[in-house]
């Protein structure tokens, strides 16, 4: 079998499974992606994720992390919920965390696509990656074609917009690599002035330290008093750089029963969230990501974000 019709089947198996696109790129150094990343780190931009500095050398080469590698599958996960009932207070949760944990639900599609590979080309060495190796996975969605750096950092897809999770398999088969596409953002600049915050601070410049969803997940302690009043009622995430891209007008509701949403969450209200307990979080966050920032962190974002307190926690 050609590596062309390898990479044909491959991408027939992706869209089997579910993904809603599956692109390849050639395994090699991202030379250009780790002079930027190095600069951003050198001017603390990635605030308390120290992880981002570890494993830089593996993070710009994954031959360092599967040697032999060859070639780089990128994948796209729908994850966009359509319309949503209202929210019972001002107080809401990035869309992405509504759902079962991403990383489960990817991670579970991505051993289905290794396994339907195996099957075509017999045994290969895979690498499975869901924001849980160190890999640049946006620039290797962007060398695949599957879409373009938005000014907001993030990767948009032409005629279905930016709510996708985003999967890796490295291997050592041989594939035919696609070819990028031209950025389309243009003169757009509607996330840069949307952020509430100004953490997009030049066009694909994040500056996590501004960013609510650095400061509502990431972030450990106090919250900064620079924040107050601007998190626009954001506790756990913030989808305000998405909301407002033209792209997203194209995106379509997913149709995966694991991404389902809980319908708890909307009818709280206000007085409910302030007084959540423990067991109330336990039950009404069982699977999801928000579990990842824990219930002490999450009271600290609510507190912040309605003004009560300092963030401290």
């Amino acid at each position: 079998m050609t590596p062309s019709q390898l990479t044909r089947q491959i991408k027939q198996a992706a869209r089997r499974i579910g993904f809603a696109a599956c692109g390849i790129s050639r395994d090699e150094p991202l030379t250009e992606e780790a002079r930027r990343l190095e600069q951003w780190l050198s001017e603390n931009r990635h605030g308390q994720m120290e992880y981002l500095a570890r494993d830089f050398d593996r993070r710009i080469d994954p031959r360092r992390l599967l040697p032999g590698a060859r070639s780089v599958i990128s994948v796209l996960c729908n994850y966009f919920p359509g319309d949503l009932p209202a929210w019972g207070s001002p107080l809401r949760i990035s869309r992405y965390a509504l759902s079962r944990d991403y990383h489960k639900v990817v991670r579970k599609k991505l051993d289905r696509l290794t396994a339907s590979i195996r099957e075509i080309a017999g045994e290969a060495a895979f690498l499975l990656a869901v924001d849980s190796a160190p890999i640049m996975e946006k620039a290797w969605a962007v060398r695949s074609g599957l879409g373009w750096y938005g000014k907001n950092g993030v990767v948009i897809t032409p005629r279905q917009g930016s709510f996708f999770f985003l999967g890796e398999i490295i291997t050592d088969l041989v594939l035919s690599p696609d070819r990028p596409i031209p950025d389309q953002c243009g003169r757009c600049r509607k996330c840069m002035e949307a952020c509430p915050t100004g953490a997009i601070y030049k066009p694909r410049r994040i500056d996590a330290r501004r960013c609510l969803s650095y400061l509502t997940i990431e972030h450990r302690g106090p919250l900064p008093p620079e924040a107050a009043g601007k998190g626009s009622g954001w506790i756990y995430g913030c989808d305000i750089c998405q909301e407002v891209c033209p792209h997203n007008r194209f995106a379509r509701p997913h149709q995966d029963p694991d991404f389902g949403t809980p319908p708890d969450i909307f009818s709280l209200s206000d007085r409910q969230w302030h007084h959540l307990t423990p067991e109330d979080f336990a039950r009404l966050f069982k699977g999801s990501a928000v579990k990842r920032a824990g219930y002490d962190r999450l009271m600290r974002n609510i507190r912040f974000a309605a003004g009560s307190g300092d963030g401290h926690r």
